[in-house]
C-alpha cells in the first residue's frame, strides 16, 4: 500500500545521503577530515556549514557579511579566528556589537587579559581591582582605565570632529590601531586594525551600547560643561549605517549580479542589523529584490522562546531576509561559538583558496550613490515622497 503524499520525496531519496560509516580518529586526523566525518546532529550542522563556506562562499561573486555578538574579541577570538577569515578574503562586511569592538582596543595597546576561573568570588574581585567575564580576569586600572583613557585622547583628533556613521569611525579608528599593533611590534592582533587594512566596513547598530560610547557622550558632556561644545563635533548618525550596509548588498546583486551570504555568530542587534539590509531594499526603498542567497547560523539560543538570537533562516525567510527558494543552502548549528567557530575558520583556511579582497570601504560613495539611484529608478512611490520632503522644507 502506498503511502506517497504531494511534494514528498521518494523513499530513495530519503535515503540518498552518505552511510554513516565514519573513519575513525587517529594521530594523524586533521580539521578537514574530522569535520568531514561529523554525520549527526549538531556537528552535521557544523559540516554542513563547512562544506557551504567551502562550496558556495568560496567563489569570487559571492559577497560575505560576518556578524559577531558576545564577548568573543575579550576571548581572543578576534586573533585567532576572524583576523584569519578576513585575511582569507571570506569577510566584506562586519557588524558588532560595540562590545567586541571596545575590548578589541585592549589587544592594540597592548594591554593583557588572562585566562581564569568562573568560580570565583566576584565582590572580591572587585575589592582588588580584577574585573571578570566568566573565565576571563584582567585589571580594571591597568586595562579598562587605560583603554578609556587612550580612547579619549583619539576621539578629540581632528578626523573625529564631524558626523559619521560607525563605518567611518571604525576605520579611522583602525587606522590608528594599525599604528599601535606596529608600535608594540605584536603582530596582527586588532580586528579593527585588520578591517582597516583590508578596506572592510564596520558597523554597529547600537554605538551608544558600549564602552565607546559611553566614552564618546564623556567628552561630549565634558565640552559641553566647558563651552566647548563647537570644539567637540563627533556625532554617530545610524541612519548612515543601515544605507551604507544596505548599499552593500544592493550592489552586489543587483550592479555585480552576484551572490550575498551571511556567517551569523551569536544573534542579537548585529545579527539583525546584518540581516535587516533585505528588509530595508524590499520594504522601506520599495526596490524589487529576493533576499539573501546563503546563510549561516552559530547559536546557542532556543528557536521557541521567539527571540531573533535563535531564529532560524526559515523565519528569516518570511521577513524577506532570506531567500525563500533558497532554504536549502542554509544552516543553523545550536553550539557554543567560541568552540564551532575556530573549526569553521579552520576548515575553510584548509579547504579553499584565499578570496581577492573586495575592499569595499575604498567604495564607500560609489555604493551610495548606486542606491540613491535604484531607489528613484525603482520607487513608485516616489512622488508621494518627493511632496514629503517639499512639505518638511
Amino acid at each position: 500500500m502506498k503511502h506517497d503524499k504531494p511534494n514528498c520525496p521518494s523513499k530513495a531519496k530519503y535515503l540518498a545521503g552518505k552511510r554513516i560509516l565514519p573513519t575513525p580518529i587517529s594521530k594523524d586526523t586533521d580539521i578537514v577530515s574530522l569535520v568531514d566525518n561529523m554525520d549527526a546532529y549538531n556537528g552535521g550542522r557544523l559540516r554542513a556549514a563547512c562544506h557551504l563556506l567551502r562550496d558556495r562562499y568560496s567563489k569570487e561573486d559571492v559577497t560575505i557579511g560576518l556578524s559577531i555578538a558576545g564577548a568573543l574579541t575579550p576571548a581572543g577570538l578576534g586573533l585567532s579566528t576572524i583576523i584569519p577569515l578576513m585575511n582569507h578574503g571570506f569577510v566584506d562586511w562586519l557588524s558588532a556589537t560595540g562590545a567586541n569592538m571596545y575590548h578589541d582596543l585592549h589587544y592594540a595597546f597592548n594591554l593583557p587579559m588572562f585566562r581564569g576561573s568562573h568560580n570565583v568570588d566576584d565582590a572580591d574581585l572587585r575589592a582588588k581591582g580584577v574585573t571578570r567575564i566568566y573565565d576571563i580576569l584582567f585589571d580594571y586600572e591597568d586595562v579598562l582605565m587605560e583603554t578609556d583613557r587612550i580612547l579619549r585622547e583619539i576621539l578629540i583628533r581632528p578626523e573625529f570632529q564631524k558626523e559619521m556613521g560607525t563605518r567611518e569611525f571604525y576605520h579611522h579608528l583602525g587606522k590608528i590601531l594599525d599604528e599601535y599593533e606596529k608600535k608594540n611590534n605584536l603582530g596582527q592582533v586588532s580586528v579593527l586594525a585588520a578591517a582597516y587594512r583590508n578596506g572592510i566596513p564596520v558597523f554597529t547598530s547600537s554605538p551608544g551600547d558600549s564602552t565607546i560610547g559611553m566614552n564618546i557622550a564623556g567628552v561630549e558632556l565634558l565640552a559641553e560643561a566647558k563651552g566647548l561644545k563647537d570644539k567637540f563635533k563627533l556625532k554617530i548618525n545610524s541612519s548612515i549605517d543601515v544605507n551604507d550596509s544596505t548599499a552593500i548588498v544592493l550592489n552586489a546583486k543587483r550592479y555585480e549580479k552576484g551572490k550575498t551570504g551571511v556567517i551569523l555568530i551569536g544573534g542579537g542587534s548585529p545579527k539583525n542589523f546584518m540581516l535587516q539590509t533585505e528588509p530595508q531594499i524590499q520594504e522601506v526603498l520599495m526596490i524589487p529584490e529576493a533576499g539573501q542567497d546563503y546563510d549561516i547560523n552559530i547559536t546557542d539560543a532556543r528557536p521557541d522562546t521567539g527571540g531573533l538570537s535563535g531564529a532560524p533562516p526559515s523565519e528569516a525567510a518570511s521577513w524577506g531576509k532570506i531567500d525563500p527558494t533558497k532554504l536549502d543552502e542554509t544552516v543553523t548549528a545550536y553550539l557554543d561559538v567560541t568552540a564551532a567557530f575556530p573549526i569553521m575558520v579552520a576548515y575553510t583556511i584548509q579547504s579553499t583558496k584565499p578570496k581577492k579582497l573586495k575592499r569595499l570601504y575604498d567604495r564607500g560613495d560609489e555604493l551610495r550613490q548606486k542606491l540613491i539611484e535604484s531607489y528613484l529608478e525603482n520607487n513608485k512611490e516616489v512622488e508621494k515622497l518627493k511632496n514629503l520632503i517639499k512639505k518638511l522644507s
